[in-house]
């Protein structure tokens, strides 16, 4: 159960703890990307990412008793909407992939937080839930920081820079897209059809748009694996903190992960985008934490 509006109990640190470890395996799996993107197209390495990923959602199944051999106790409601969520899913990888292999992971990271307003707007359009004055003021401030981080119009401005936003607004759908589905179905089956869905998905993606490349060593497809696996278990990480507590509880510490992402960016690349970021990131990060207080105090 939930712990109460403004109180954390055992149970609330416990999935914080979840949610701060699903921070760090996507910050590992972001570094595999960068390492590999010098030898491996965005395209492939999201196959890669897909197919493997797979794994820990089969591990998940045979530890919690559910992979049995019948179709009976394979089914789960609203399969086509699982399997459209996970090709959704495959379009964020592959355009959170791209924007790695070009961009600082620090700005990366920080547009990808767009992720809440695009969950805001999908809530009302694909939901239909009515948004009040002061989520309105939330999106405004923050389209505005992303706007002051992007600079249109400006040499510093590149398509490129929209890739992360692209991929938020993925992410967005398939975040929402959860609640049509009920109780009763299981997160482990749910999760198995949206890897199905995204593994199709990224095949699909990379035979259209590019040719796949030998493995060129066994250190590669070492750190394929682990790049996939490590992908797959922070999502399942974080599908179970958010079902140990409240999203209005977790939500904060998902920004995190943009000091997460700066500090291995320094460590690991040099990269210290500061110029970039400030202060567009403290717009982006205000509208989201409005937004999170807005929330808690409405339920």
């Amino acid at each position: 159960m939930s712990a109460p509006v403004g109180q954390l109990t055992e149970l609330s640190f416990k999935a914080i703890g979840l949610l701060i470890l699903t921070i760090l395996c996507f910050d590992v799996m972001s570094i595999l990307v960068r390492v590999l993107s010098a030898s491996y197209s965005a395209q492939e390495l999201s196959a890669y990412r897909n197919v493997l990923g797979i794994l820990p959602s089969l591990a998940l199944l045979i530890w919690t008793g559910e992979l049995r051999f019948k179709a009976s106790s394979m089914k789960i409601e609203k399969w086509k909407l699982a399997i459209g969520r996970g090709v959704i899913v495959a379009f964020a990888q592959l355009f959170f992939y791209s924007a790695l292999a070009q961009m600082e992971l620090a700005t990366v990271a920080t547009l990808g937080q767009t992720n809440a307003f695009f969950v805001v707007i999908l809530s009302v359009v694909y939901l239909g839930e009515k948004v009040g004055i002061w989520r309105i003021v939330a999106l405004i401030i923050g389209f505005a920081g992303v706007v002051w981080i992007l600079r249109p119009g400006s040499d510093a401005f590149s398509l490129t820079a929209l890739l992360p936003i692209g991929a938020a607004a993925c992410y967005g759908f398939a975040m929402v897209s959860v609640r049509k589905f009920g109780p009763n179905t299981s997160n482990a089956l749910l999760y198995l059809y949206s890897s199905f869905g995204s593994a199709l998905g990224a095949i699909a993606l990379a035979t259209f748009t590019t040719e796949f490349s030998p493995i060129h060593s066994i250190a590669d497809g070492l750190l394929i694996l682990l790049m996939s696996t490590i992908g797959g278990t922070g999502v399942l990480l974080m599908m179970i903190a958010f079902r140990m507590d409240s999203p209005s509880v977790l939500a904060p510490f998902w920004y995190f992960g943009i000091l997460t992402a700066g500090l291995f960016g320094w460590l690991f690349f040099g990269e210290a985008p500061l110029d970039t970021l400030f202060p567009g990131v403290l717009l982006i990060v205000g509208a989201g934490v409005l937004i999170i207080w807005r929330e808690r105090k409405r339920t």
